[in-house]
């Protein structure tokens, strides 16, 4: 067995480290046009895109170990956030099911970052239960007539084209969902922004169908194969965005370290506690383990091997240490934590929500259950 990485892969995790750490570390108030730019000239927008569509063509694993470096080097998990959905939930569906048109028009833009892409699954009644769709998707000669409304689209308020879902067939339920491309411009479609507490500059907001009129040749896929399409595209985010909050955790536990160096509390350094030491220990055990976790889901699937538990595994054990590693960096930097600039608890606050978005902590756990039979 080989742990070691091929020099290109190694050469883009520290390219990718060094270039996203020298970005300004201030927190913009929302997604910005610069930051989003160096997003693309850094190659990340289009990183596991096909090369003949202008990205790089990476696997599952190589991306992995990229978008590591990405929540290692860049504080802003908005950003990260807004860029990795961009890729993972839009771009690649059109990669993988699109048609030829489709993907020679919209993929360079979005690999690039001339475009923003964003994925419109999630209805108020239908978050975990993606089979209880009330959007709907009418064909009407070559075109299809869309009507509904989505919630919690993240990058909406400033996406130039959305990966959507539509029930054609309700009576199949999720057999019966289509996936569209939809561009922003679609008469009939308005966005809705909408403030959020979590992952702050990644904009999110409403969307609004109403006889949204899209040509037949933007279904991605066949009419029907929605559900599979939005899992395909889950294979890639419960993995290689999952890898950023890695980074992230490994980041803020190097903080840690530092401080527990540097800390004097009653004559000595605060790490020469055990109370202190030991937690460092537990969770960079927790850590590593999560990262083999995650290249083992990676190595499966880029052998296109069944790898649904370990994708779950991998997205639970990431989430978990990710929002354990930042409460407890909250804990031991003290006032060093929530001063200005400094402040830990935005990436508190960005860590709780990976045990919520591409399916909840619970939903994992009914994936690796089912997988094992149970």
């Amino acid at each position: 067995m080989d742990f070691g990485w091929h020099p290109a892969a190694q050469a883009d995790y520290d390219r990718v480290r060094a270039e996203t750490g020298a970005w300004p570390d201030d927190l913009p108030a929302t997604l910005t046009g610069d930051r989003w730019r160096r997003c693309g000239a850094a190659g990340l927008l289009g990183y596991s895109v096909p090369a003949e569509y202008g990205g790089s063509g990476r696997g599952f694993l190589d991306t992995a170990r990229a978008m590591e470096a990405f929540g290692s080097g860049c504080e802003d998990m908005g950003l990260v956030f807004a860029a990795l959905a961009h890729l993972f939930a839009c771009a690649m569906p059109i990669a993988e099911h699109g048609d030829d048109r489709l993907r020679k028009r919209v993929l360079p833009l979005l690999s690039s970052g001339e475009w923003v892409g964003a994925n419109a699954i999630t209805e108020e009644d239908a978050g975990s239960d993606v089979t209880a769709l009330r959007a709907t998707a009418r064909r009407d000669g070559d075109d299809y007539l869309l009507d509904g409304v989505k919630s919690f689209v993240s990058n909406a308020p400033v996406a130039d084209v959305f990966v959507l879902y539509a029930s054609t067939d309700p009576e199949f339920g999720h057999l019966g969902v289509s996936a569209f491309v939809v561009e922003r411009d679609t008469p009939g479609l308005t966005v809705e922004p909408f403030r959020k507490s979590v992952l702050p500059t990644c904009p999110a907001g409403e969307v609004r169908l109403d006889g949204c009129r899209v040509p037949a040749h933007h279904v991605l896929g066949v009419p029907g194969q929605g559900a599979a399409i939005f899992q395909s595209s889950m294979r890639w985010e419960r993995s290689c965005l999952f890898a950023a909050y890695l980074g992230q955790a490994g980041r803020l536990l190097d903080r840690c370290v530092a401080h527990a160096r540097r800390r004097r509390q009653f004559g000595r350094a605060i790490g020469q506690n055990q109370a202190v030491s030991h937690a460092v220990a537990r969770l960079r055990v927790r850590l590593e383990a999560a990262r083999l976790l995650l290249w083992r889901a990676c190595w499966r699937l880029d052998r296109d091997e069944r790898a649904a538990w370990d994708v779950a595994a991998a997205k639970l054990a990431i989430s978990e240490v990710a929002v354990d590693t930042a409460a407890f960096a909250m804990r031991v930097l003290g006032g060093a934590g929530v001063r200005g600039e400094s402040a830990v608890s935005q990436e508190l606050l960005d860590a709780m929500a990976a045990t919520t978005f591409s399916g909840t902590t619970e939903m994992q756990l009914e994936q690796m259950a089912k997988e094992l039979g149970l």
